[in-house]
């Protein structure tokens, strides 16, 4: 008995098998189709800042031996560089002097000097804050700018009212910090009726150059330039080099000059 049940067992499962190699074990999977990607439109990018550093000259004397250059300093902050204030001073070379609000209120004795010597000193705006005057977002030397029309205004105006606070008279020109601006702050600047003071001779690459470098560049000054150096930072020691540059300048016949005394002509509509 036991062996006709196993036998009929075996015949099920066999007959099982045998269907079973013809039933698919499963359906096929479907296939697998790879998203198309949506069409992406690329991000325009922000057209690159352009930033200008303007060049300034003055009317030549055409004299020769007597070539005219016009000295500007920038006091953006810190104290006064005594070496070159005596200098001024003692040889009775004429300078424009671009001062911040922050430097007139540090330096009350240099200014007191300034207001004493008119025919020698012309003193003009260079902002409250010390802020680059570029209407954009970005950094110059590690100087964030001001970064919307507003904010131009703002370091513009702020400079002028500090200076006639301390009892100066209203300012003509203007440098704003780092000597570079975005053309529409140029254009703000102007419409505000400034002159911006570029330069030609850069004398001391910010106070940063040594004695020696920056006395040559002073002394090399021709016919019609404008310097620009840095009568902010006593312990540098471009302030020796620029102290000794002037009494070399002057030893040469140099006719010196401000900027609001004689005609000038400046680059990238700073002047027009």
């Amino acid at each position: 008995m036991n062996r006709i049940l196993l036998a009929s067992a075996f015949l099920l499962v066999s007959i099982s098998a045998a269907f079973a190699d013809e039933i698919p074990s499963a359906l096929p999977a479907p296939a697998v189709v790879s998203p198309v990607p949506a069409a992406v439109s690329p991000v325009p990018k922000a057209p690159a800042l352009k930033l200008v550093e303007p060049h300034l000259h003055i009317a030549r004397s055409n004299i020769v031996g007597h070539a005219r250059v016009a000295l500007t300093f920038d006091a953006c902050m810190g104290q006064a560089d005594e070496r070159i204030l005596s200098t001024l001073v003692r040889e009775r070379i004429p300078a424009t002097i671009f001062v911040t609000a922050r430097w007139l209120k540090r330096n009350p004795a240099a200014v007191a000097v300034f207001l004493q010597n008119p025919d020698l000193f012309e003193l003009e705006n260079h902002g409250q804050n010390h802020i680059p005057t570029v209407d954009t977002p970005t950094l110059i030397y590690g100087i964030a700018s001001a970064g919307s029309p507003q904010a131009v205004r703002q370091e513009v105006e702020g400079g002028a009212a500090a200076m006639v606070a301390a009892g100066i008279p209203a300012p003509r020109w203007f440098r704003g910090s780092t000597a570079k601006y975005d053309p529409s702050a140029i254009g703000e600047i102007r419409a505000m009726g400034y002159r911006i003071a570029g330069y030609s001779v850069n004398g001391d690459g910010g106070s940063l150059l040594g004695a020696g470098i920056t006395e040559k560049r002073i002394a090399s000054a021709k016919d019609g330039d404008v310097v620009i150096s840095h009568i902010n930072q006593p312990t540098h020691a471009a302030g020796e080099g620029v102290a000794k540059a002037l009494v070399d300048l002057k030893a040469k016949g140099t006719q010196f000059v401000r900027l609001g005394y004689v005609e000038d002509t400046g680059d990238d509509k700073t002047t027009e």
